[in-house]
């Protein structure tokens, strides 16, 4: 039994955790050069390939239908299989139509996939442990974005290779890696059973409005600071990826940390510091003139995102085990409602002022801080916002 001791959970959720970023990684890092010079799009045209992408998240709570069918386990490997084969496929449709096509299969791979990791994680992990294990897989995830830039890195800007086989290769590691997952690590039972229907409960309002307004603020850094650095200060392909790779680096080095900060600072101080420090660099973004400021805005920027660890142990602590599953799917939604409207909406801004996109996202930081005074020091079942005790 011992030759099988590592075919564990976490050694389960570790792998895919490292599986997806290799060809999501390689996606970021290429898209806006791609879209850019080989497409020839504008910011209107990406702000609506955007919103398009993020329509298999506002369908996220279709994860719930789909489970009557399959385990969870099965299907986040489906789904990083899908992300990996739309991946591949980029390269292959240079076109608006193309993009709009290999950006859907990706998508419903990506966000099925991480609504699912999500879920078994919550369920898997003790409450204790929690925090620095979700910390643990945002470094692993960070150390294949590192391989993934690195990678871009050295196919652009060293062999010279076109961008179409640098999302092949990508998008084939993935893929690969799923189907060996699969045969390699057996189902695991579930311990507790989940709920097979959508659920919503009056109770979780504070986690649904902290995870709309997650969802509104992203979307601010994955489609327009990239962008700035790329149609602002002009960085190509290859110094995208490098910028990516110290992200993935730093949050490879610091996301455990964080992991152990919020259980030491709880749930309530850490979404505080995150909601002001994104306040503080969303109103810097709307006037940066350096290169030197920008590259460090968007290494904060995304430094930030590791926070959001505080989000989902604060989910754990006052959920029912049996509404992991569900609720993941449910969250999803909730965060991509934003995310489907904003990029196409804030696209037609960006074409008449950069400025106010940015200060637009500084005004959905400052609602996110507010929102974070209502989250108890000590979140519980019975417990779930500040001013509201109720027996269990």
């Amino acid at each position: 039994m011992s030759r099988y001791i590592w075919r564990s959970r976490t050694n389960l959720l570790y792998l895919m955790a490292f599986s997806m970023p290799i060809a999501f990684g390689v996606w970021v890092a290429l898209f806006n050069n791609f879209a850019i010079e080989q497409v020839q799009l504008n910011g209107s045209h990406i702000g609506i390939i955007q919103s398009w992408r993020e329509v298999p998240g506002f369908l996220a709570f279709g994860v719930v239908f789909i489970l009557l069918f399959l385990r969870e386990q099965s299907l986040a490997l489906i789904a990083l299989m899908l992300l990996g084969l739309g991946t591949a496929l980029t390269g292959f449709l240079p076109s608006f139509s193309g993009m709009m096509i290999s950006i859907m299969l990706m998508s419903i791979g990506f966000h099925y996939f991480e609504t699912v990791k999500q879920s078994l994680a919550l369920q898997w992990f003790s409450k204790e442990e929690a925090p620095v294990q979700l910390g643990r897989l945002l470094a692993i995830g960070s150390s294949a974005s590192i391989l993934a830039y690195g990678l871009v890195w050295l196919c652009i800007n060293q062999w010279h290779l076109p961008m179409w086989m640098v999302y092949l290769i990508g998008g084939g590691i993935t893929a690969i890696l799923a189907v060996s997952i699969a045969l390699i690590f057996p189902v695991y039972q579930v311990r507790v059973k989940q709920h097979k229907r959508l659920i919503l409960r009056r109770r979780y309002w504070l986690y649904y409005a902290l995870v709309f307004m997650g969802g509104a603020r992203r979307q601010i850094f994955v489609v327009f600071a990239g962008l700035l650095m790329v149609e602002r200060f002009g960085f190509a392909a290859d110094a995208m990826a490098l910028l990516f790779l110290a992200n993935s680096l730093l949050n490879m080095m610091l996301a455990p940390s964080i992991g152990r900060l919020v259980s030491l600072w709880g749930e309530r101080r850490a979404l505080m510091v995150e909601y002001i420090g994104l306040i503080l660099v969303f109103a810097t973004y709307a006037f940066v003139q350096h290169v030197w400021m920008a590259v460090l805005l968007f290494v904060v920027d995304h430094l930030l995102f590791a926070m959001a660890i505080a989000q989902k142990t604060y989910f754990q602590k006052i959920a029912d085990p049996a509404d992991m599953a569900s609720t993941a799917g449910v969250a999803f939604t909730i965060n991509h409602i934003a995310a489907v409207l904003l990029p196409a909406m804030l696209g037609i801004l960006w074409v008449i002022s950069p400025s106010s996109v940015f200060l637009c996202g500084m005004i959905m930081a400052m609602i996110s801080l507010l929102l974070s005074f209502w989250v108890p020091h000590q979140p519980r079942n019975g417990y779930e916002w500040v001013g509201v005790k109720r027996s269990c």
